[in-house]
């Protein structure tokens, strides 16, 4: 399959254009605020901890700054990476150059592939970027590798669902600002699905539970790898990039 040049054609749209510059910016400026508000009430509390011996037995950088660090980044992504992907396939469509790619001697599944794969190392390098905080912390005090690496595998994880999700969305519609919205419907929809599962109880209320998505990124920030969590984002990822594929192949037989 020919996704190399795709995935070169993708990469070099988004740093030609100012979307990969706005959303890496807004989100870096997020994340770099949150870390601080987290980040200063951790050294007040240290601070506070010199005089209280009983309070410092209960510091822990990992609990007390990476954990609600990965949860604030996972909601950032979740308001953020709808808009990754709404051009992908979308403007294609309204542009017309869709069936002109289509009539490539390049299989569908490469078209899909290629695309996906660029918004994934733009996903990639931004949240490398974040990779300063935790250097910070590790500067002022001891951090635990175990919930350090599990945490960003966490969130790889669940930006490659996010992403597949939005690529998904973006086939079924020529409207940018629709894929996104859909996007994120379908994202939030899995995101506050567990809400209800107390008061559903019995096996209805279990399988709310695991097809929440915060319920299953929760175990990665607590340096926690299950089996269960890791499939669960992958089967969401290759059952969002199939129904794609599949809308894009019927784009072909109706063309």
């Amino acid at each position: 399959m020919k996704v190399w040049p795709i995935f070169k054609k993708e990469l070099r749209l988004y740093f030609t254009s100012p979307v990969a510059y706005v959303i890496m910016t807004i989100f870096l400026l997020l994340a770099g605020f949150f870390f601080y508000s987290i980040f200063a009430f951790f050294t007040m509390a240290s601070m506070q901890s010199a005089m209280n011996p009983q309070m410092a037995g209960q510091l822990n950088v990992t609990d007390s700054v990476l954990r609600p660090l990965f949860s604030n980044l996972s909601v950032i992504l979740l308001l953020l990476m709808p808009l990754f992907t709404m051009r992908l396939i979308a403007e294609e469509r309204r542009s017309g150059t869709i069936e002109l790619l289509l009539t490539y001697p390049v299989r569908d599944g490469a078209v899909l592939l290629g695309k996906y794969l660029a918004a994934f190392a733009l996903y990639a390098i931004m949240l490398a970027l974040t990779l300063l905080y935790p250097a910070i912390v590790m500067y002022f005090s001891r951090v635990e590798w175990g919930p350090l690496l599990t945490g960003y595998l966490g969130l790889l994880l669940m930006g490659a669902m996010f992403l597949a999700v939005g690529v998904f969305a973006s086939s079924l519609t020529e409207n940018q600002i629709v894929a996104a919205v859909t996007t994120f419907g379908i994202l939030l929809m899995f995101w506050v699905i567990a809400w209800p599962a107390d008061n559903a109880g019995g096996v209805f209320g279990k399988v709310l539970q695991h097809l929440s998505i915060p319920e299953h990124n929760d175990s990665f920030s607590k340096g926690i790898l299950d089996t269960k969590d890791v499939v669960y984002y992958l089967d969401f990822t290759l059952l969002s990039l199939f129904l794609a594929l599949r809308s894009i192949e019927s784009r072909r037989w109706k063309g």
